[in-house]
């Protein structure tokens, strides 16, 4: 027996929720750009940079997770642990302190006072750059402007400009509001949350293009019918589709993030929020942005060739 988190006759008037449901999308995606340029997002080392500590275990194998959580208690910001080489070296990151060098010097020293030299000795302590330099971050920018310019053009070709350009309205939606979920909540940004985002920009097309090939298929079976009607139609259908994905999508995640470290929870944290809005956003933002762009005049636009002629 099939799972079905809905009826398959369901006959929701998502287009009436979506008069009040588009303007407040707008006014939210407008907040999440202001807080990430205004209060911005707690960069990690891969954005600032910070001090290296390379160290060696006197046991056969390093202990990365109990070095992660025992530095974890001394609020140095973001630490990443990672192991190289041998199975007892590690590397130790942490980010740049506020108050100078000699705020560093003091973080280098609290890290080797907690670990101890009966455990551990230290190879080297260095300065590191970030890694993600503003030649990188331009690159990158430019890669998924690029992108997204090749998904309009093949959704253009394949359905309509008005689905291109709805797809494309829909993804800086999603990336918008998860870039204001890291300004408010001073999650770590880093590497693995630009990861992130890509993830769900890749879920939310996904889910979208779903929607806009079973919006088409309506539309030529049903041309007398106006496009509201026909975006609920095609809405209520993929609904057990949609939900169905989201859920098991997020508990997948949540089991991740509360299972899999410190590591990788803000990667969970960013994926778990961006899930979320993307499954609003297939139906409360690329179904509606139809009828702005006109893709069905009127109800009796594109009438039967019969009833045309009569």
């Amino acid at each position: 027996m099939a799972l079905r988190l809905v009826p398959d006759d369901t006959h929701i008037p998502f287009m009436r929720y979506a008069k009040v449901g588009f303007p407040l999308t707008i006014f939210a995606l407008a907040v999440s750009l202001v807080l990430f340029f205004t209060i911005q997002p707690n960069y990690g080392i891969d954005f600032r940079g910070g001090t290296l500590i390379e160290i060696q275990s006197r046991a056969p194998e390093a202990d990365l997770a109990g070095i992660r959580s025992t530095l974890g208690t001394l609020g140095l910001g973001d630490v990443e642990v990672q192991g190289f080489g041998s199975p007892n070296e590690a590397t130790i990151r942490i980010a740049t302190q506020e108050g100078g060098e000699q705020a560093q010097q003091d973080a280098v020293r609290r890290v080797q006072q907690t670990l101890g030299s009966e455990d551990y000795t230290y190879r080297r302590v260095e300065v590191v750059g970030p890694r993600v330099s503003g030649e990188l971050a331009y690159t990158g920018t430019l890669a998924v402007a690029l992108t997204m310019l090749a998904i309009m053009i093949y959704i253009w070709f394949r359905f309509e400009w008005q689905f291109a350009l709805g797809a494309i309205i829909t993804l800086i939606h999603d990336a918008g509001l998860t870039l204001g979920f890291f300004a408010l909540t001073q999650i770590d940004f880093n590497v693995s949350s630009i990861a992130a985002i890509l993830t769900i920009v890749g879920y939310s097309l996904n889910d979208t293009v779903v929607i806009y090939d079973r919006i088409r298929e309506i539309l030529r079976k049903y041309k007398k019918k106006s496009l509201p009607e026909v975006l609920d139609i095609a809405l209520n259908q993929t609904l057990g589709r949609t939900l169905l994905t989201g859920v098991t999508t997020l508990l997948a995640l949540f089991a991740l993030f509360f299972f899999g470290g410190e590591v990788i929870r803000s990667f969970t944290a960013a994926m778990i929020f961006g899930v979320v809005v993307g499954a609003y956003s297939s139906i409360f933002v690329s179904a509606p942005i139809l009828i702005y762009f006109n893709l069905r005049p009127g109800p009796g636009a594109q009438a039967e060739p019969e009833a045309a002629g009569a």
